[in-house]
Formats: structure tokens, sequence, C-alpha cells
């Protein structure tokens, strides 16, 4: 798709501008009935873009913010600002109003651009002047509009390329900063190169091999690496379409647009296709050929229930915001092209070809062998330029030339990666590392989900003055069976005794905390805890 030194901003006008994107009839469209060809995108694009260069943006306002979900408006702010050489900060309307302004504050932002129906809709104040697109469209003049149509109509991809002033880019600037889910303390800010994300298009287009005949949805968030590089970007520079709804959340609005645009392409968590199962009709989804699921750990049964109702099995991928964000993916036999296996169930499959995975110890950051389970490293095209304006926590986090994952993993001798854990998600018991995640998905065996097919319990630690550290498991009200039992049960599926919680161990809450993205929220679940077992801890 691209050289070393071409941008993801020459690359979209390249792939917006070619004959097949202009003879498509809809390059992107959403929920709300909006679509937009490839010219109609580019050209309101460019309008926006003059507007904003001439009466919002100074000159050195290098960062601008962008609060919207994902839709066209959304696809058009971003790609807008890119145009301008601006680099963009997609901003998570999951976090809290003082997460925002904190997050605003860090990326030095003077402008955000919105909408007031979103605004008002979340109930969130971002702390900086906003820009509403509803004004915006009634302040865009007809100069504005002429002037876009114009270029797009009689520039070439290069010769509007140096129009814009993109001439001096290059593939090392950054292009966005995306601030982490917080799962595990405060967002940081990830800065992404044009060529991060370009490198990352080039592997999903080799694992997953997109075509004009694609419609991926986009229904994962702006603000979240696999929304903002598959769902934003993907399009823009392939010659798939995508279609947008806002909430990931909305079963019944996303089975109806997948029936509308014909989706083929759905990517998701496994958190998300549990609702879908349940909400959305066989019919709706009868397009889709590719489900990929990520963020968690996918359990059979899910896999085995979605195949079941739509035909289609969900295969895993991995990826983290750091990583632009895709690393690997599991790649389903109606889109293997080669005779090498592509498919692992229970891996999250091979790196893309420009990507490298090892595993080291944890200890002696050594190099382990074949089927070895230690920390997972990544070096590539795809890892980020650095955490904002933090070269302390950047340093913490790279190897060499690579990046420390803070995932537990191990590598079959096909290059297969599977995860084991994440690393903050081990407690060191008698020596020996605990998984969380295996006592927590063996009691999620034994007691089942709830009745929106989200999970009952969770399992943390806590300081202990005997062991050093003791497991403790949350749960959620009416589990069928008490302490005691769910202890004998995980005895008898033959976990070992040091993974055994104690009876006194268990604590009910509310709701097992979640992310926006469908992520357990680690920081939360931790200070639950805490909380909850702050005198054993004494």
């Amino acid at each position: 798709m691209q050289d070393a030194n071409s941008t993801l901003e020459h690359v979209t006008l390249r792939a917006l501008k070619r004959l097949k994107a202009l003879n498509q009839p809809m390059k992107v469209g959403d929920s709300t009935g909006v679509k937009l060809s490839s010219r109609d995108l580019l050209i309101r694009s460019l309008a926006l873009r003059r507007y904003l260069l001439r009466e919002v943006l100074s000159d050195d306002e290098k960062r601008v913010g962008v609060f919207l979900p994902p839709t066209v408006p959304g696809i058009a702010a971003n790609l807008a600002l890119s145009l301008a050489g601006r680099v963009t900060v997609n901003l998570n309307y999951t976090a809290s109003s003082a997460q925002l302004k904190q997050c605003c504050e860090l990326a030095g932002l003077k402008h955000v651009i919105t909408s007031r129906k979103f605004i008002e809709k979340v109930g969130l104040d971002v702390g900086v002047p906003q820009v509403f697109l509803e004004d915006v469209r009634d302040r865009i003049t007809l100069g504005d509009k002429l002037s876009a149509l114009l270029n797009v109509r009689l520039r070439s991809a290069h010769s509007l390329h140096r129009a814009l002033g993109l001439s001096g880019l290059r593939a090392s600037d950054p292009l966005t900063i995306l601030f982490t889910s917080g799962s595990t303390g405060f967002p940081k800010g990830v800065v992404l190169s044009s060529g991060n994300v370009s490198s990352n298009i080039d592997g999903i287009n080799e694992l997953v091999h997109l075509s004009e005949r694609d419609v991926v949805m986009g229904i994962l968030p702006l603000f979240h690496s696999f929304g903002y590089t598959v769902t934003l970007w993907t399009p823009l520079c392939l010659d798939c379409a995508c279609a947008y709804h806002f909430s990931p959340l909305e079963a019944r609005p996303i089975g109806k647009l997948a029936h509308d645009f014909k989706a083929t392409i759905l990517i998701a968590t496994p958190t998300f296709l549990r609702s879908y199962i349940r909400r959305v009709e066989p019919e709706q989804f009868k397009t889709l050929e590719v489900v990929i699921v990520g963020a968690e750990k996918m359990p059979i049964d899910v896999a085995e229930e979605f195949e079941k109702r739509f035909g289609v099995r969900p295969v895993e991928g991995y990826g983290t915001t750091e990583l632009s964000p895709v690393v690997s993916v599991n790649v389903p036999k109606s889109r293997a092209t080669s005779n090498r296996p592509r498919l692992r169930e229970g891996s999250v499959g091979i790196p893309y070809s420009q990507v490298e995975a090892r595993v080291v110890s944890v200890d002696t950051d050594q190099p382990l062998g074949t089927g070895e389970s230690g920390l997972l490293e990544i070096r590539g095209p795809n890892v980020m330029q650095g955490y904002l304006d933090r070269p302390d926590l950047t340093a913490e986090v790279m190897h060499d030339e690579w990046y420390r994952t803070g995932d537990m993993a191990k590598i079959d001798k096909d290059g297969f990666i599977h995860i084991t854990g994440r690393l903050s998600r081990f407690s060191k018991i008698g020596g020996e590392m605990v998984p969380h995640v295996l006592i927590e998905q063996t009691i999620s065996d034994i007691v089942g989900l709830d009745d929106e097919g989200l999970q009952r319990v969770a399992v943390a630690s806590v300081p202990d003055p005997k062991k050093g550290e003791r497991i403790v498991v949350l749960h959620t009200a009416g589990l069928g069976m008490n302490p005691g039992q769910i202890v004998e049960k995980l005895s008898d599926k033959g976990l070992p005794n040091i993974y055994l919680p104690g009876e006194d161990s268990f604590a009910e809450v509310e709701a097992i905390p979640m992310l926006g993205t469908g992520k357990l929220d680690l920081k939360a679940l931790q200070q639950a805890a805490k909380d909850l077992f702050a005198s054993a801890a004494k």
C-alpha cells in the first residue's frame, strides 16, 4: 500500500481518488441514514478543513480534539483534521469529565470538535472550547464547497496532496494521540505515527484480504485503537466500505445496520457477541463472512452459539493501543490464500509479516523457547512512537526495540500466539505465579453468566501478611451456591490448592466493574477488592 516515505494522508487521497473507489456507490454510511461515496466524503472533509483553518485553528495549534461517536460526521472530522496537517485526539466519552479535562490538558488541546446533540446525550464536560458541527454546517460558505469540489474533480491525488500543504509530512510524524483504556491506572497518551497506522492497515489487508465487496461494521469507538485504525483509516485506504453505529452495546440497531448495509466484517468483543446472540435475528447477520474478537479471551461456548445462530464462527485476534493496534489475527478459511495454517482455535493467530513476537522470562528478561509461558514482546513498524511527554513510562515498556505488552503468553511451534493472562492479573503466592484469569473463568463455568450474558465474578488480589498476596473473588448476587461449594467445585476441576480462594475471600458487589469498551476495569476492580478486604490485609 505504501513505500517507506508515504504518509497515511497521501495513501488515503490516492485510495479515494482511484477509479474503483469513485465508482463505488457508498464508501461510508451510518445508522442515521447518511451514505457518502468516496468523492462526496472527500468534498465534505475538504470543505470542513477549509472552514476550520479559516475560522477556528491557529497556525500553532497542532493537536485538535474530536469528541464524536463512530458516525459519518466523526469520520469526516478526523479526515478533515488530518488533511489540515493536525494531530487528532479522539476523546473517550465513557470516561468522567475530570478524566476528560486531564486528557485535554495533557494533550494541550485548544479546541474539541463535537456535536451539541452528542454533548447533551453523554452529559460530559471536556473543559476546553468546543466546535459544534451543527453550527459549522451553517457557516461553511459556498466558496468552501466550490473549492472542495474543484480540488476533488480537477486535481490528481499527488497534486491535491501538494496543494493542501502536506508535502512536508513524513511517515514518522505523529498522526494521532490515543489514550489507553485506563483499565490498570490513569490513561496514558499513546503517540502513533502515520507509518505506524499504515503498516497496520497493510497487515490487516494481508490477513483478511479486504475488497470492494466488503462492508466493515464500524461499531467500536474512535477513541479505541481498533476503532480508529480498523474502522476509520482501513476503509479510507483500501477498497472496502464501512457502516457505522454509535454504540456496540445496542444489539438491535446493529442487527438492522448489518442487514441494511449487507455487512461482511464484524469486529467486536466476546461480551458484545453474547448480546447479539440474544437480540439479533439470524437473517440480519446472514451476509457476515468474518467475525473477529479481541480485548478478552473468547469462550468456546460463545463461538459455538454464535456459529449455530448466524452460520459464521468468530475468530480471535490480538493487539494493544501501543501497537497501532493489530499484531495477529486468526484467518478464517474463507479468507485463507495459502496452504500454510493461519487458524488455530484457542490462539490469537500468527503475526502479520512485518511483525515479530517473542516470549521472555519475567524474572531474567531472557527469550524463552517454544511452548514456554512468559511475557509477550513485539517488534515491528506498528510499535508506537512513545507515551505523550512521558519518556520514563516509554522506557519502562521498551526492551531495546521490543515492546513489553504486559500480557503473558506462549508461542507454539507453528508461530501461533496463545495468551495466558495479563502480568497484572497474576499473584505471586509461595513463589508461584497464580493466574487470576484461569480462576475467574473456572468459577464462571461453575456459576454461569447473568441474564444479560455478562460475567458474574471477577478475581483480584489483596496484600496478605502471611502469604504476601491473597486471591479474592468479587461477585454479583444470586450465584446459586455458597463460597464453600464453589471452592469445592474448583478443586474438583483440578485447580491446585494454591489457586483456591478461601471461603472468607468472597464478597458481593452490585456489578462487576467494566469499561465502555467491554473490558474488565482492572483499576476499579482492584480498588473495590482493597476496600472490601482492607481489614484482612492488616
